[in-house]
């Protein structure tokens, strides 16, 4: 049975049309959005957020079968709040304004064309729409200082635990007569946003009761410390004991490495929960 059985041409053309002239009438924001991923590694999630976009729509593909376009009022609505909030955005130099307000505007376009239950039936795939949007500074630059000055505490301690020497000033680590800034190194941020996008994928690639969902999301903060200090202790050894070049190839290849880390983590959490026979899918029965 085709999953689309129920779309006709003009659905889609309509569809593509819609979504593309909602694109280029805010093509500067989308391309601002994109520009600050390309210029700040703080920002390097942006790249990640489409692929989780049409990976969380995929693997729901099924539900298309029950599904098909129903034109809803409520997306022209939804695009006009998108324009507004983009447009107070732009008169009051918030770019969070500018930003979500352009996604808002994709997202009416799709729903005038399908309707708001095609959205709910998707809603994780929309919900990861926000991933695009750049992190405020007000809100990377604490979270960023927080995990950077616990990354080297923590860093600078397990070095000196198995006997590494190397001295501590603030979030600057001396090995080897050689200065590692861990703001530079190990950006805690990117990890936070990376991660958070990550966990947030892993969560909805799978049934699970809600509940288990927002407490693995709660736990994001933590998994992107432990991962921050996983990828800190061994590129600090790099930059003392080996070339800048290999240094440099291990810091530019770690980062995105470790988020497989992060997956390694979470499958571990599920597969404990499972093991202390904690309910883990909406079928599952504690006890049995």
């Amino acid at each position: 049975m085709h999953l689309l059985r129920w779309w006709r041409a003009e659905d889609g053309v309509l569809l593509g049309g819609l979504c593309a002239l909602t694109i280029a009438s805010m093509w500067g924001v989308w391309r601002e959005m994109f520009l600050f991923a390309y210029k700040s590694e703080e920002q390097s999630h942006i790249f990640l957020a489409p692929v989780i976009v049409v990976w969380l729509f995929w693997i729901r593909r099924h539900r298309l079968r029950r599904l098909h376009p129903q034109r809803s009022l409520i997306g022209p609505a939804l695009i006009a709040t998108g324009l507004v909030l983009a447009a107070i955005g732009f008169r009051f130099g918030y770019d969070i304004g500018r930003h979500f307000g352009a996604i808002l505007a994709l997202v009416g376009a799709i729903v005038t064309i399908v309707g708001p239950v095609f959205v709910w039936k998707f809603l994780p795939a929309f919900a990861a729409l926000v991933f695009l949007m750049p992190v405020p500074g007000k809100v990377r630059a604490p979270v960023a200082q927080f995990l950077q000055e616990y990354s080297a505490a923590i860093t600078n301690w397990a070095l000196d635990l198995v006997g590494v020497p190397v001295s501590r000033a603030g979030n600057l680590l001396t090995i080897n007569g050689f200065d590692v800034q861990v703001a530079e190194a190990c950006n805690g941020m990117r990890m936070v946003s990376a991660l958070a996008l990550v966990t947030f994928a892993f969560v909805f690639s799978m049934p699970m009761r809600n509940s288990v969902r927002f407490t693995l999301l709660a736990l994001s903060p933590v998994v992107a410390l432990v991962c921050n200090i996983l990828r800190l202790a061994p590129t600090v050894l790099f930059y003392g004991y080996a070339s800048p070049t290999a240094a440099g190839l291990f810091h530019d290849f770690s980062g995105w490495g470790i988020l497989l880390v992060a997956l390694t983590m979470l499958w571990s959490v599920v597969a404990t929960l499972r093991w202390l026979e904690v309910p883990i899918t909406p079928f599952d029965v504690a006890g049995e």
